[in-house]
């Protein structure tokens, strides 16, 4: 079983929407080089301001 790891040493990344950073989280293990938004939310409003454009 591998070492346990603190919150804080785990990756972080901003949000393309609201600009704020987010943490690694478990369910993201297999896409986190996908992930960009730190909630639905922000993703609900991405997605919403691209098809006002």
């Amino acid at each position: 079983m591998p070492p346990m790891r603190r919150k804080g040493d785990l990756p972080q990344k901003t949000c393309a929407q609201c600009g704020r950073p987010f943490t690694w989280r478990k369910k993201w293990e297999r896409v986190w080089e996908e992930v960009r938004y730190c909630s639905d939310r922000c993703r609900a409003e991405a997605k919403r301001d691209a098809r006002r454009d």
